[in-house]
C-alpha cells in the first residue's frame, strides 16, 4: 500500500472518553447546526425579514432537535435499514452506534413545520423558508462529523487526496473522502447560495415556498453529484444508490414549489 496516502485515524471523541461514553464530534456537529441556526434566525428578526418573533426562537430551535432527530433515526431504520428494527428493535435506541439519514431528518422537520406553524399562527411556506436558508449549516457540520467518525466512506480511487478507512471493507485501498465532498456541495455551497437569495432577492417576502423550493432542488443535485464519489450503504434501488433515488423526490417536491402561485407575506 502507497505510503503517500492519508490513514485515517481520528477519534470520534473530543477529550477523553469511557467506552461509548464521552463528548463526540457528532454530537457537537448537531449542537453546531442548531447553534448556527438560532443565530441566524435572530438576524432575520433583527432585520425585519422575518414573521417569527425572536422569542420564539428557542422554541422553535428545541422543537426542530425533536423533528431532526426522530425523523432522522426513524429515517435511518425505515430508508437504509428496514429489516434491522425486525431483527433489533432495541437498536433503535443505541445512538452511540449511529444511524441517521438526512432525508429522515428533513421530513422530521416538516412534520415540525407543521406542528409549529399550526400553534403559532406563523405561516408554513415562510417557516420553511427560514429553515431552508439555515439548513445547510447543519450539513456542513454534520458531514465534517462523518469524515471525523471514519464512515460514510467513498469509492477506491487512486487521486492523491484519497484516504484509507481501516473500518472500510477489506482487502482496505484508498478512498474518496465522499463526506468532504458532501461537506463542500451539501453544506459550504448550499449555505452560500442559500443566504446569498434570502438577503439578495425578495423571494421570501413575495413568493414564500419558493426558497424552500430552490433548497430541496439543490440540495438533490448536490446529493446526487456527491453520491457518485460515495460507496453505497445500502441496496440499490433501480441502479440508484438510496440517497440519489430518495432525492428524485426531493426534485419533484422543489420544482412544485417554485412552480406554484403564492400570495406574498402580509405587510411585505
Amino acid at each position: 500500500m502507497p505510503l503517500a496516502f492519508y490513514v485515517h485515524d481520528l477519534s470520534p471523541f473530543l477529550g477523553p472518553h469511557w467506552g461509548n461514553f464521552g463528548l463526540r464530534y457528532y454530537g457537537l456537529s448537531y449542537l453546531l447546526g442548531f447553534l448556527a441556526a438560532a443565530w441566524l434566525l435572530a438576524r432575520y428578526a433583527r432585520a425585519g425579514r422575518s414573521q417569527l418573533p425572536p422569542e420564539r426562537i428557542a422554541d422553535f430551535i428545541v422543537a426542530l432537535v425533536v423533528g431532526v432527530m426522530l425523523g432522522g433515526r426513524i429515517g435511518s431504520f425505515l430508508l437504509y435499514h428496514p429489516a434491522d428494527i425486525w431483527r433489533d428493535p432495541l437498536s433503535f435506541f443505541r445512538v452511540w452506534e449511529g444511524g441517521m439519514a438526512s432525508h429522515g431528518g428533513m421530513l422530521g422537520v416538516a412534520v415540525t413545520l407543521a406542528w409549529f406553524s399550526r400553534t403559532e399562527k406563523i405561516r408554513f411556506l415562510h417557516l420553511a423558508d427560514l429553515i431552508t436558508s439555515v439548513a445547510p449549516a447543519g450539513l456542513l457540520f454534520g458531514r465534517i462529523a462523518n469524515f471525523i467518525n471514519g464512515e460514510l466512506w467513498g469509492t477506491p480511487t487512486r487521486v492523491a487526496w484519497a484516504v484509507i478507512f481501516p473500518a472500510s471493507p477489506h482487502p482496505l485501498m484508498p478512498r474518496h473522502p465522499s463526506q468532504l465532498y458532501e461537506a463542500l456541495l451539501e453544506g459550504a455551497l448550499l449555505l452560500a447560495l442559500m443566504q446569498w437569495r434570502f438577503w439578495r432577492s425578495p423571494a421570501v417576502a413575495k413568493s414564500p415556498g419558493r426558497l424552500s423550493g430552490e433548497f430541496l432542488l439543490a440540495y438533490a443535485v448536490a446529493r446526487a453529484v456527491g453520491e457518485l464519489f460515495r460507496e453505497p450503504d445500502a441496496s440499490l434501488i433501480l441502479g440508484l444508490s438510496r440517497g440519489t433515488f430518495y432525492s428524485l423526490f426531493f426534485i419533484v417536491a422543489g420544482l412544485a414549489l417554485i412552480l406554484r402561485k403564492s400570495a406574498p407575506l402580509e405587510g411585505k
